[in-house]
């Protein structure tokens, strides 16, 4: 840190994202990014794009905006896009939380919610998880500040039905309540279908995930119109260009191409479930997910030492130091080869740690 850094930020721990390694190829396990290809529609939109690049893209993302209010029912006022969905957050944190409204969030869930409510100097409350893993809604019913919930959550997958989320939206009534759905696709429902009924809650997408888009960093949120255009305030007052051209076509064309990637989605959803029935033939523990990942330990081996030993064999998983989950790590789920791969790894290390 140098001695020009200013104070009120010495003590901020930043995000650390998962490894994106360099030189040795491994199967990647460890970012939740899809193991499929975008469609051919959006390489194709993408490259239409080339000659446009001397101009700046339109920071309304009409088109786009447009097609994601007809895929969800909603108004496209009610709809904004940005760089990410982490961009949003950062947004919602910044536009909806002091110290009058505080942050409520699991304690165990995406690291980067203590970053930004740390960032932007707002106090905030990690509320625990049960023993199980799982998100006591009674722990978030009429708490005095913003709840922020990943659904599924993050690491451990694990879905909470709609009527809970409506339940914890409806006994917050003066304080916003933002439902991170990243992971949405692989099995649970969207919380967007409450939106018109209550005007404190925002949902949160990204492109990241089911729809192949990780590189482009495309996010967007939903939300009655009055929160969009607070949100919209910070983003023009930031970088009302935040979305590029090239990422805004290839979002139009994922939503026109959606059989394809809701296909892929089933995929890796029955490539969960293989996963998941191979590693409990071999004796892990693997928590019921509604993501894109399993959350997995092994009585046989600890868990910094199985993400080591797969490491060194060419398979990257993720594993976090957190003393309730040390013992566990992520396992993205990709293609069926991929998985097979990784359960014939783990029954060889598992061998090895018997000898």
């Amino acid at each position: 840190m140098s001695r020009y850094f200013v104070s009120k930020y010495a003590a901020l721990t930043p995000y650390t994202p998962g490894e994106q390694p360099r030189g040795r190829q491994y199967v990647k396990l460890n970012t939740n990014e899809s193991p499929f290809p975008p469609s051919e529609g959006v390489i194709r939109a993408v490259e239409a794009e080339g000659h446009r690049l001397n101009l700046y893209s339109d920071p309304e993302c009409f088109v786009l905006r447009g097609r994601l209010a007809a895929r969800y029912g909603v108004e496209p006022d009610m709809v904004m896009l940005t760089n990410g969905s982490d961009d949003i957050l950062n947004f919602a944190f910044m536009a909806f939380s002091d110290e009058q409204s505080p942050l409520f969030f699991p304690d165990i869930t995406y690291g980067f919610y203590p970053v930004f409510a740390s960032l932007n100097h707002i106090p905030y409350t990690e509320i625990p998880l049960t023993d199980d893993f799982s998100i006591d809604p009674a722990d978030y019913a009429g708490v005095n500040g913003t709840v922020v919930i990943a659904n599924p959550n993050a690491p451990t997958g694990k879905l909470l039905p709609l009527d809970v989320i409506e339940a914890i939206v409806r006994s917050n009534p003066d304080h916003v309540v933002i439902v991170d759905e990243a992971y949405i696709d692989f099995g649970g429902q969207s919380a967007v279908s409450l939106v018109p009924r209550y005007d404190n809650l925002l949902v949160t997408q990204t492109f990241s995930k089911s729809r192949s888009m990780a590189g482009a960093r495309l996010g967007f949120c939903i939300g009655q119109a009055s929160l969009i255009a607070d949100l919209n305030t910070l983003r023009y007052s930031t970088n009302p260009y935040n979305v590029n051209l090239m990422t805004a076509a290839a979002g139009v064309a994922a939503l026109e191409d959606d059989d394809y990637y809701m296909g892929n989605c089933r995929v890796i959803m029955d490539n969960r479930a293989w996963t998941t029935s191979a590693l409990e033939a071999l004796g892990f523990t693997v928590l019921p997910s509604k993501a894109n990942f399993v959350f997995a330990k092994s009585d046989r081996i600890g868990g910094e030492e199985l993400y080591l030993r797969l490491k060194e064999k060419g398979v990257l998983v993720r594993h976090f130091k957190l003393d309730r989950i040390k013992e566990y790590n992520r396992i993205t789920i990709g293609t069926r080869a991929q998985m097979e791969c990784l359960v014939d790894t783990v029954k060889e290390i598992l061998k090895e740690a018997a000898v």
